[in-house]
């Protein structure tokens, strides 16, 4: 479903809707506009994002000639605290930098947040500029400035939000810095004091529990999944929420009610015995999000290809012959093109040093266009990117924020046959997708007892590490299941017989 055209005035505003798919182990929530998948956000019991938590961190080691340190937070590997990641001290000058050394030991006590998950061999990124989140605001305690989003355009709103925000404040008597976040775009005063309020009974919170706990504990953790996507995109411009769990769409009306009474009709409960992610080409989507192909409406292609370094993108013509000049036909391809790679990196979450290797243009005219077409797109993106100028060779250097895996590394693995040179499905994402096929074989009322036949490696994983939730899905599907190791199956590979 490529959402590519030539850049063009917005008519109209885009219909915006938000899906959540809670199955056993894993919650995946997608950003749909238009029906077009733009973003996709997955959460697993096991391995999910510890972005935005807060710990107690040990100093393990202090590295003076990186000015860094790496911290014991309780997780697996290490984490990571840069110099320019910690807070400025009031003694500090800016006339000189500050030395880590002088900052921190080997043994002290630290308070940390988590600002990038570990990723690869790297561990977790910390800094100890803490932000906490709420629904209109975010509150920093250490950072006495007030923020508005620079999404909220209109400067009539944004003086109001500032004064307002900086007013109850003082009549609170709080200390640290405010951001408001794009959701509080109209957001009343007394909404605005609720959520101040609320900030500082966390944050009091957090320094109670600091003074008494162990080294290496977590302090504060963000929200699941369905309740974060509400806090943080439920918007006038959202036409609806929908889940397919009760007991999570029970959790999200609560929420709603209580934080935005105005949007509790916006949350749905979807019922149908088609899955919610087949219903609206979701599953589709994110298979294609996968390959490195991908087409454009014109009859063009992009090559995608993610590396430890770099994202590299290579735009073709492919059967695309135009009907006018080379020069417009290439114009239109690249434009087109343009439009496609922002929607990718945003659905498949590449961030880091991207390459466009747009398609050659004689005429500066037509660059331009190309250029301004790329920076329009990537303009709805939430995350953070900069973008070049076209070099000679028609490339295109782009930054994006990267914060979280990518859709590929979260969900694949280096492929052992090809000794890493592609990539194919891990195991928990193939039981994921088969317990997902056992619940809508069962809710089509298909079958009452299965076989199951997969590669060695998958019945192992559904004997083992994923016992408990196989149980749990036979148990809710009311399945009798027999599982049948094939050694001639791929590890993608698995089928369901009806018995």
């Amino acid at each position: 479903m490529s959402a590519s055209s030539m850049a063009m005035p917005r008519t109209e505003e885009p219909r915006i809707e938000i899906l959540v798919n809670v199955s056993t182990g894993e919650t995946r929530a997608a950003h749909l506009e238009n029906g077009v998948l733009q973003e996709i956000h997955v959460q697993r019991d096991a391995t999910g994002s510890v972005v935005g938590n807060i710990y107690l961190g040990k100093v393990q080691r202090v590295l003076a000639g990186m000015q860094a340190a790496f911290i014991d937070i309780g997780l697996p590997r290490a984490a990571f605290l840069q110099i320019s990641d910690m807070v400025r001290r009031t003694a500090e000058t800016q006339d000189v930098a500050p030395r880590i050394q002088n900052r921190l030991s080997q043994g002290d006590r630290v308070l940390v947040q988590v600002s990038k998950d570990a990723m690869s061999t790297k561990g977790a990124r910390l800094t100890t500029d803490l932000a906490i989140p709420s629904r209109f605001l975010v509150y920093m305690p250490y950072n006495p400035r007030i923020g508005v989003s620079a999404r909220i355009e209109n400067e009539d709103e944004r003086e109001r939000l500032s004064s307002t925000v900086d007013s109850i404040r003082e009549e609170l008597g709080l200390t640290g810095g405010f951001i408001v976040r794009t959701v509080g775009d109209g957001a009343p005063h007394h909404a605005l004091a609720a959520d101040m309020r609320f900030l500082a009974t966390v944050w009091n919170d957090i320094l109670t529990q600091s003074r008494i706990v162990e080294p290496e504990s977590l302090l504060y953790g963000d929200l699941a999944l369905p309740i974060r996507m509400l806090r943080d995109m439920l918007t006038p411009d959202v036409a609806a929420i929908t889940i397919d769990d009760e007991e999570a769409w029970r959790e999200m009306i609560g929420f709603t009610r209580r934080f935005a009474p105005e949007f509790t009709d916006r949350a749905l409960h979807y019922t149908r015995p088609i899955p919610l992610f087949s219903q609206y080409g979701v599953e589709e989507a994110i298979e294609r999000a996968l390959q490195p192909k991908v087409p454009l409406k014109s009859g063009g292609f992009l090559i995608i290809e993610q590396t430890e370094a770099m994202v590299t993108v290579d735009v073709n013509t492919g059967g695309y012959v135009g009907t006018r000049s080379l020069e417009q036909t290439v114009l239109r391809t690249n434009i087109e093109a343009a439009n496609t790679v922002a929607r990718q990196l945003r659905l498949r979450n590449l961030g880091g040093i991207i390459v466009i290797d747009f398609i050659d243009m004689v005429d500066s005219a037509h660059k331009e266009q190309v250029l301004a077409a790329l920076k329009e797109a990537l303009d709805a993106d939430p995350a953070k990117t900069t973008v070049g100028d076209i070099s000679p060779l028609g490339l295109v250097e782009v930054t994006r924020k990267r914060t979280r895996e990518s859709l590929q590394q979260l969900m694949c693995s280096a492929c052992e046959a090809c000794n890493g040179r592609g990539f194919i499905k891990t195991g928990e994402t193939v039981c994921f997708s088969l317990f997902r096929e056992m619940s809508r074989l069962a809710h089509a009322r298909a079958a009452e007892e299965l076989l199951i036949l997969a590669a060695p490696d998958i019945i192992g994983l559904l004997l083992d590490e994923l016992s408990g939730a196989f149980s749990a899905v036979c148990a809710d599907t009311g399945l009798s299941v027999r599982l049948q190791a094939e050694q001639l199956y791929t590890p993608e590979q698995f089928d369901l017989v009806v018995m």
